[in-house]
């Protein structure tokens, strides 16, 4: 799966304060994400990211 700093990641399940959305600020082996909603940080696994990904918002979609 093609995902790319600054990628707007909606989940399968909400954050606590109800957001779905996440920002991606790292990749890698694993993902950094800002929540859209109150702003809480995370580190997850890319395998565990990946499988709960619903939808993936590119602000820049050239292709």
């Amino acid at each position: 799966m093609d995902i790319q700093l600054g990628d707007i990641l909606v989940m399968k399940k909400a954050h606590p304060c109800g957001e779905k959305q996440w920002k991606v600020l790292r990749t890698g082996a694993d993902f950094r994400l800002q929540c859209l909603g109150c702003g809480h940080q995370v580190m997850v696994p890319r395998f565990k990211a990946e499988k709960n990904i619903r939808q993936v918002l590119r602000e820049n979609s050239s292709t």
